[in-house]
């Protein structure tokens, strides 16, 4: 989305026709048109359009976003700025037959913002802007109404104190509340004009406080001011969070919007009201919407009064009604999409302020896609970019059924695994399957500091999983999205003390039992005991939809699965492989872990073969499952990666219980085997042990093990193959950095296929490749694959190793980078193209130098994101794998990529 900018002096300087800044509409007629939101933004070029239809649309003009992005660059816009919106200014005065801020019937103007990509409330606004000590008695005299006048300034005193002059709200807030409480009012509306005019001394006072200056009174100061603020708000926080949530380009700017304003708070036949053509949360065609008598447009938006459904509407007004319905129907209708709209009535009148393509969930942009086409309003083509990706997570997952329900937030995280989880807090993995195994049918919230490997009985266990610390591929996350559960991590504000079983927050303090509510699509934590809504991935329509879109896809789509239960699940969502299975998760099991600790605390050989000797069967029967499971996919084992020291306890602990047994027994024979313990704890500590002793420096190091689980592939693949089930084996050597390691660990897994084969009589097709996770193999590549016959991107590992990040404490490094606009995106959830995505590029094209059919993969957590599987779509990958639960998301994205290169689609997804 990258934007030119325009060098205004240069073409001053060489006589060319100076940039067209401003842009009118009115009396029937618009400058602009609807086609021009890259100029206009979206809402400029909705009222463009909406002109030019004919409607009634109170006339302005748009300042296009080219003069924000001169805003940015010099902190101040242009005199040929200032000129075209001064000529556009008197325009707009002489249609009205008004002058802005005059003593006698004065033009009032709303100033708003309005990007392409629609930021619903996340920049700023000025309504009634024109009115002064003077003005506001013009417009009482005019409207035969003191208090809608009053009621107007004091609510453009308390904006332009809050937007332009950085004022809190509170503090215009404690006024009128105090006001309302001094007249005994419960509704604003109680308040009469005298009460507003003390409310609006007292606001000049809150101004000339914080400002050390009056309220400005010249109606032409305020509109530069205005507008300059609203420049300014493209660079608040919100604003720029919800940019980087969405991926929308930060130069792109503002345009801002500046309009005659109409009144919705002139009286009981005047009012103001926001609506859609759908149904925005389940995508039924109904009319669909809310509003207000004598309001004003925050008033619907900021809770203050209750609104009204818009049926309500057709009982109090029916001809406004009407005309409002048959209005919508032609805009959705033109726009072929479902419209969000806001309107005003003023005396009975009707006036359109806006529309523009509304924001739906997934459920609902999947059934309004379907509607359309069924209408004949776009094609099956179109269809499938009608639908967010990310979107078809509300298929996979439970839902928090909040209808009804009080919900009190008491934090927000990190949305890690989607969906939601309600149960009663367990501190740790033990007293989580303690409680389980006691009732099995009970609901648990495992909550934590942070997880670890060890953890993972407790995470089968629990219904979901909070962390204090960690980010999106932290531990928690990424397990938790593979096992289909909710996780909110990184919950900042959220102590827990695990040694007392407590967790503190918002000034309360929970125990062992309480229930909360998670909610991983946003990230919410919630206090109590909420319902939940299941999950139905099996739907009709979504089944229908896919349908559409697969026939576009070129890119497979495979799961990270490490169980046949995970595997099944993957299935059924559409997989057609495991991209990744991790050998490493199936030792932790409670029967496993002694033989591990003992294969690692052997100080020899031969011990070390004995131990691993009776993982053998135990490592072969996973594979069995798994096998039996993916019948005729493919199904890529990945060989031991983590260092050994995580299958141990962790040396802190050892040494507070041999403390503890050194004074309350002395003697127990337990001690010499802790210290034992500890010794060879002390002996593989490594001072950075994601760059130590791991992956296939492993295998290299301790070749039996890379033997062993061969072996137990290959037993695996020939007894299942002699069932009559299609196996097709891949193993894959992560962590290699060079040719001579690719081939070290090539010849042990080819040499243990053959003994296998030999053995059993009988043979199975099969592939050995490599993970690419370091720099170093991505440029040498061409090398490595001389011995790999595929590769497979860990692009968790190779971010971390490319930045220098370690992506388990990014989190205290990643919030200043993002606030900074350093990064844009967090790079372990976004793939980083600019650095990561050229280290792949120059990895595919070597590799492919030297094996022209090498099969070339993801298998990090970008192989869900969408932005990331349509880099691989467009960079020659065979395949993408991602957790089960993100399988229908990446598929959708491939099609989506796919389709786009077909079609020739600029832009690819719809925003």
């Amino acid at each position: 989305m990258s934007t030119p900018t325009v060098d205004l002096e240069h073409k001053e300087a060489t006589g060319e026709k100076p940039v067209k800044y401003v842009y009118f509409f009115g009396g029937g007629h618009a400058e602009g048109h609807g086609k021009m939101k890259d100029e206009l933004g979206g809402k400029g070029a909705g009222l463009a359009e909406m002109t030019n239809a004919g409607l009634p649309v109170p006339p302005g003009f748009t300042i296009q976003t080219e003069a924000c992005r001169e805003y940015m660059r010099k902190g101040d816009v242009s005199a040929e700025v200032n000129r075209q919106m001064d000529e556009a200014l008197a325009r707009l005065e002489k249609l009205q037959g008004q002058k802005l801020g005059a003593a006698a019937n004065p033009l009032l103007v709303s100033v708003r913002s309005g990007a392409k990509f629609s930021m619903p409330g996340m920049m700023d606004t000025i309504l009634n802007l024109g009115l002064n000590d003077h003005s506001v008695k013009g417009l009482a005299e005019r409207s035969n109404n003191p208090r809608f006048a009053y009621d107007s300034y004091r609510r453009l005193i308390q904006m332009f104190g809050s937007v332009v002059l950085d004022i809190p709200k509170p503090a215009f807030e404690e006024v009128f509340d105090g006001k309302k409480k001094q007249k005994k009012a419960k509704l604003d509306t109680e308040l009469d004009a005298k009460a507003l005019q003390e409310v609006i001394a007292e606001y000049k006072k809150v101004v000339k406080q914080h400002t050390k200056r009056d309220f400005p009174q010249d109606p032409h100061e305020q509109l530069v001011m205005a507008r300059d603020a609203v420049f300014r708000s493209w660079q608040n926080e919100r604003a720029k969070t919800y940019r980087r949530i969405n991926n929308i380009d930060d130069m792109l700017g503002t345009a801002v919007n500046v309009q005659a304003m109409v009144f919705g708070n002139l009286g009981e036949t005047s009012g103001t009201g926001v609506g859609f053509t759908r149904n925005p949360a389940t995508g039924v065609k109904e009319f669909y919407g809310e509003f207000l008598m004598n309001a004003q447009g925050e008033d619907v938006v900021a809770g203050i009064r209750t609104p009204v459904h818009i049926s309500e509407l057709e009982k109090i007004m029916p001809n406004v009604y009407n005309q409002l319905h048959e209005i919508t129907t032609r805009l959705e209708k033109h726009y072929r999409d479902m419209q969000d709209f806001e309107f005003t009535i003023q005396d009975g009148r009707l006036y359109m302020l806006q529309t523009r393509n509304g924001k739906r969930t997934g459920r609902a942009a999947v059934r309004i896609a379907i509607q359309m086409v069924d209408e004949g309003l776009i094609t099956k083509d179109e269809a499938i970019f009608r639908v967010e990706p990310n979107q078809l997570y509300d298929f996979l997952v439970p839902r928090l059924d909040e209808k009804n329900a009080k919900v009190e937030v008491l934090a927000t995280g990190l949305p890690a695994s989607p969906g939601a989880a309600v149960g009663q807090i367990v501190f740790t993995a033990d007293q989580a399957v303690e409680e389980f195994q006691k009732n099995p049918k009970a609901k648990l919230i495992l909550v934590r500091g942070e997880t670890t490997p060890e953890d993972i009985h407790g995470m089968e266990v629990a219904a979901g999983i909070l962390t204090s610390r960690g980010g999106m591929t932290s531990h928690a996350a990424v397990v938790t999205r593979g096992m289909g559960k909710c996780c909110v991590a990184g919950a900042g504000d959220i102590q827990v003390d695990e040694k007392k079983r407590e967790m503190h927050v918002a000034g309360k303090v929970f125990k062992s039992g309480d229930w909360i509510s998670l909610d991983g699509t946003t990230g919410r934590v919630i206090e109590g005991k909420l319902n939940t809504l299941p999950a139905s991935p099996d739907d009709p329509e979504l089944t229908k939809f896919m349908s559409w879109a697969e026939p576009f896809r070129r890119l497979g789509v495979r799961s990270n699965s490490d169980i046949p239960r995970d595997a099944l699940q993957a299935r059924a969502f559409g997989a057609e492989g495991i991209g990744l299975c991790r050998t490493e998760h199936m030792f932790f099991a409670e029967d496993r872990l002694p033989h591990m600790r003992a294969m690692i605390l052997a100080t020899n050989e031969k011990d070390r073969r004995a131990a691993l000797k009776k993982l053998l069967p135990m490592q072969r029967n996973d594979f069995i499952g798994i096998f039996r499971a993916m019948d005729g996919f493919p199904v890529t084992i990945r060989t031991l990666d983590p260092p050994l020291h995580e299958f141990l306890p962790r040396r802190e602990e050892l040494m507070v219980e041999i403390a503890r047994l050194e004074v309350t027994k002395p003697k127990s024979p337990k001690l010499k085997e802790l210290h034992t313990l500890l010794n060879r704890v002390e002996q593989l500590h490594e001072q950075n042990p994601m760059l130590g002793l791991r992956g296939c420096r492993l295998g290299i190091t301790y070749p039996e093990i890379s033997e062993m689980q061969a072996r137990a592939i290959f037993e695996a693949a020939v007894k299942v193959a002699k069932e009559g089930v299609k196996v097709k084996p891949e193993v894959m050597i992560p962590l290699t950095s060079g040719l001579k390691e690719m081939a070290n660990q090539a010849a042990i897994v080819r040499r243990v296929a053959e003994e296998v084969f030999t053995e059993k009589e009988a043979k199975v097709e099969y592939l050995v490749g490599t993970m690419i996770e370091l720099p170093r193999a991505a440029l040498v590549a061409d090398e490595i694959a001389k011995e790999a016959e595929f590769f497979s991107f860990g692009t968790n590992d190779l971010t971390q190793t490319t930045f220098g990040f370690s992506r388990d404490d990014v989190g205290k490094i990643l919030t200043a980078y993002l606030a900074e606009g350093i990064l844009k995106q967090d790079p372990f959830a976004t793939l980083d193209q600019d650095g990561v995505g050229q280290l792949i590029k120059i990895a595919v094209q070597k590799g492919r130098e030297t094996r022209p059919t090498i099969k070339i993969g993801i298998c990090g957590e970008h192989g869900g994101d969408p932005s990331s599987v349509e880099f691989c779509a467009h960079n020659g990958f065979n395949y993408v794998s991602c957790s089960p639960f993100r399988v229908l998301t990446a598929r959708l994205a491939a099609a989506q990529a796919g389709a786009s290169a077909e079609l020739k689609i600029e832009g690819g997804r719809t925003k």
